[in-house]
């Protein structure tokens, strides 16, 4: 990666910021100092978000999707598979010419535990892109547990995030911006084709911490 990469001055934009995944993120990007915006259909939702948690009031606001959209720079797609595709498809006009991360994991979850769905572009990131022509999509924070990431105890939360696309300068860019949470960096893991087997590793990840009572990450060795 290119060190020279700098993205404190970036305001951060979290779709779907009110749930554990955003909120999570939400709170450690704006203790490394940067400035974020929480996402929600109801921006009244997103302000209360916003001002629970525990960090600098003027570090995290929230707006609507949309405004959210508009405002950020970075845009981190945490929003629930569901609703993905028709979130994203709504706002592809206020995301034109900006990197989008995507960290949604196509997941589904029976009396045997958590399965990967299938998903006819590939991946939660390929449909991203197919819909956000006008963005540079990138695939990241697939495995981070959002109960450390609001821990108040866990001060770094250690792990590697896997980060996937076809944009050099976007791929840096998100691998500086998850090496500002202390404990984490960010590694380049390929081109976004190879990002359906990185979200469906969510499924085995869910696996290990129900029979460890765990919250495990991954680290790569030996880079």
């Amino acid at each position: 990666m290119n060190m020279t990469v700098n993205v404190e001055d970036m305001v951060i934009g979290i779709l779907g910021g009110t749930g554990d995944q955003g909120r999570g993120l939400a709170r450690r990007f704006a203790l490394a100092g940067q400035r974020v915006i929480i996402g929600s259909r109801s921006e009244d939702r997103a302000r209360a978000a916003a001002s629970e948690l525990d960090v600098a009031p003027h570090e995290v606001d929230g707006m609507t999707n949309s405004d959210t959209a508009r405002n950020a720079e970075i845009v981190i797609a945490a929003i629930p598979w569901e609703g993905h595709g028709d979130l994203l498809s709504s706002l592809a006009a206020e995301l034109a010419g900006k990197i989008v991360v995507d960290c949604v994991n196509p997941l589904g979850f029976d009396a045997r535990g958590a399965y990967a769905l299938p998903v006819a572009e590939g991946s939660a990131a390929q449909q991203a892109a197919g819909l956000l022509q006008d963005s540079r999509v990138v695939a990241a924070f697939h495995h981070v547990s959002a109960k450390l990431l609001l821990d108040p105890e866990v001060v770094a939360v250690d792990l590697d995030v896997l980060v996937l696309g076809d944009d050099r300068e976007a791929t840096d860019l998100v691998q500086a911006l998850a090496a500002r949470i202390p404990g984490m960096r960010g590694v380049y893991a390929g081109r976004l084709r190879n990002a359906g087997q990185v979200e469906a590793l969510t499924a085995n990840l869910v696996s290990v911490n129900r029979r460890y009572k765990a919250h495990v990450g991954l680290r790569v060795t030996d880079i």
